[in-house]
């Protein structure tokens, strides 16, 4: 009989040990349950910041593709601004060049001008001073005929 109380003694005592390291344990798993609630909290938490600065993210990548094709554009127009100064800087030259080889041009038949107008005098001049010489030999003439005459 001792040894059937020893053992049912035995046995209770296991069964209490038992029974404490249960609820021990039932105490670090609610510990447990808790603090994972915590963590899925923060990754909730964390996960809902990653998928905004994704959707930031997205939203930088296409504002820098809209930006970027923006750049191109402008950048083609300042190229083709540039040609068109270029172009027009040339077409300056030419001009330029013309506008001097024609001035040039126009000082030669100026000065051609002025020297045919001087022989255009000379010429109305000598013109002149031939017809007073031949109005002068008429009255010449004209007097010796009437002394002939008479």
């Amino acid at each position: 009989m001792d040894a059937i109380k020893k053992k049912m003694e035995k046995l209770a005592n296991e069964t209490n040990e038992a029974e404490r390291r249960i609820a021990h344990f039932e105490e670090v798993k609610a510990a447990n349950e808790i603090e994972a609630d915590k963590f899925e909290e923060q990754l909730r938490v964390i996960q809902k910041k990653i998928q905004n600065m994704e959707s930031s993210y997205d939203v930088c990548i296409e504002d820098l593709f809209n930006q970027t094709v923006k750049l191109e554009g402008m950048e083609k127009k300042a190229s083709n601004a540039e040609q068109e100064v270029s172009a027009l800087r040339g077409r300056l030259i030419l001009l330029q060049e013309n506008n001097e080889k024609q001035e040039e041009r126009l000082c030669k038949a100026t000065l051609e001008l002025a020297g045919a107008c001087q022989r255009a005098d000379q010429s109305v001049r000598k013109r002149i001073e031939l017809e007073n010489g031949v109005s002068s030999n008429e009255e010449t003439i004209d007097n010796l005929d009437k002394q002939l005459s008479e």
